[in-house]
């Protein structure tokens, strides 16, 4: 990853259970939109799951990461290879802002600003639940928008679970106790 693919590497809080991680991807605006909307792209970085673009819509995540690269690295102990969610859109102005429910308890929101040639790609993720499900949550947003930059820029990804366990190491480090 680069300078330009950045705008600060690491999440950082805007709250005491709020994260935010940026980064630049090459446009258009639309291009980044269908990553964060559809299905068969937004598998290649993040979670697949169809959704149909309309608030209040369910929809389900399924997360295999372990199909992210190639190789995928070790997964840990007590991770499976796939993992669901049930969820819900809360907020949708297509293509530059999309929100919704996490779990039980969370909200996400993707908000796409066009720089020029490129997308500036802000994820918040609000009301996470405690320090470690923060550690988590932070080191696998840093590693999926990771891979999500290689994918958009033509590039190969870092091996997933290495990366994922050396950021959640570094989310340790960084974040308050």
């Amino acid at each position: 990853m680069t300078d330009v693919d950045t705008v600060d590497a690491y999440g950082v809080l805007t709250e005491p259970a709020t994260l935010k991680i940026q980064r630049r991807l090459p446009g258009p605006v639309e291009r980044i939109w269908a990553y964060l909307t559809e299905s068969d792209q937004r598998r290649q970085w993040l979670a697949s799951g169809e959704m149909e673009l309309k608030v209040g819509a369910p929809f389900t995540f399924t997360w295999r990461n372990d199909e992210l690269s190639e190789p995928p690295g070790n997964r840990p102990e007590g991770f499976s290879e796939e993992h669901s969610m049930e969820s819900r859109i809360t907020e949708l102005h297509a293509p530059y802002k999309l929100s919704f429910a996490w779990g039980d308890s969370g909200e996400v929101t993707f908000e796409l600003e066009p720089e020029g040639d490129e997308v500036l790609l802000t994820v918040i993720h609000r009301r996470i639940s405690d320090r470690a499900n923060m550690l988590m949550v932070g080191a696998g947003w840093h590693m999926h928008l990771d891979i999500l930059v290689a994918k958009a820029r033509g590039r190969k990804p870092d091996p997933f679970w290495e990366g994922w366990l050396r950021l959640k190491e570094e989310y340790d480090r960084r974040l308050p106790a």
